[in-house]
């Protein structure tokens, strides 16, 4: 099948901005992709990654690629490719095969049974107490984020988790992620405060990505989620038996994370990466799936850290032309 792959670039502003111990984001910056058959036909994807060397990456790959193409010579390198870009092409591909084969029909999720990403760039406590009092009436998620050890805190954490587990119901779990910015005697602190905790979800990337060793012993103590290792390392998503925090749009060809979700025993839990709404159609899928599969827990979909506009239209063909 001889294709022709369309570029556009977008960019937009997160509502505020995200913290982390990896540096922080406010800009995002990507690419949308539209592939059109010779029948007229089009599948829409984004490449859509957090750090700016993985977009260069994925520029030169569609340079190489070229502007016409074939399936069957996309399938052969989706493999080869930075993550970000063979999720996009992977989504243009899926949609070309729904329309021949009519294999699949994109669910949505309700973003506020979402997990609630707490602001990075203040004490978190008030955020927590606005969020508690509004979710019995909104019937929200009552999973609560909290991403921790980054360098712009002007506070204690330790002594705002203490405040925090003495106003968080019972009925509530919380998750802490410190993005790898901890070390092992840093970990080993938490985790002797936590280990009888039972509001703590888990613990996500603790520990540097090349820590595997560190990531498997801190998991003999206390559930502990993976997310940069699974990245960086890709054998460890057959090899992690514990949590695992998968971004779909860093993640490489969706499809093939659509098929791990629906395993019997996945611990699988989808996240965003502040997708448009090209993107986060398979997001909001991908997260359904995990939903109604055998694990229900909340996925981290971050509602509210991105603007509201045509950008975020449930319709591609609507996104596409708004850029």
């Amino acid at each position: 099948m001889k294709l022709i792959i369309n570029i556009k670039p977008f960019s937009f502003q997160l509502t505020r901005k995200l913290i982390t111990s990896q540096g922080s984001i406010h800009n995002k910056v990507g690419l949308l992709l539209q592939i059109k058959d010779s029948d007229g036909n089009c599948g829409w994807g984004e490449v859509s990654p957090l750090a700016k060397k993985e977009l260069q990456k994925s520029i030169e790959s569609l340079d190489f690629i070229g502007r016409k193409t074939t399936k069957d010579s996309i399938e052969d390198y989706l493999c080869e490719l930075p993550g970000a870009l063979a999720f996009g092409l992977g989504a243009c591909l899926a949609d070309l095969e729904n329309l021949s084969k009519s294999k699949l029909d994109f669910e949505g999720f309700d973003i506020a049974k979402s997990a609630y990403l707490l602001p990075t760039d203040i004490d978190p406590l008030e955020s927590i107490i606005k969020y508690v009092d509004g979710s019995n009436d909104k019937k929200s998620s009552c999973t609560i984020k909290w991403k921790v050890s980054h360098q712009e805190n002007n506070f204690k954490e330790e002594k705002t988790l203490q405040k925090i587990l003495d106003i968080l119901p019972n009925n509530f779990k919380l998750r802490i992620d410190p993005n790898g910015g901890w070390s092992r005697q840093k970990a080993q602190e938490w985790i002797n405060e936590l280990k009888n905790e039972p509001r703590l979800e888990w613990i996500e990337q603790p520990l540097p990505s090349k820590d595997i060793e560190g990531l498997f012993s801190l998991a003999n103590h206390i559930p502990i989620a993976l997310d940069e290792s699974l990245v960086e390392f890709p054998y460890l998503r057959k090899t992690w038996k514990s949590w695992q925090i998968r971004r779909p749009a860093l993640d490489g060809d969706p499809r093939l994370l659509l098929k791990e979700i629906e395993q019997e025993g996945s611990q699988t839990v989808i996240s965003t990466a502040f997708e448009t709404g090209i993107g986060r159609r398979w997001i909001n899928h991908l997260a359904a799936k995990q939903v109604k599969g055998g694990n229900p827990c909340a996925p981290g979909l971050a509602p509210g850290w991105c603007p509201k506009g045509p950008l975020f239209n449930k319709n591609p063909k609507l996104v596409w032309e708004a850029v």
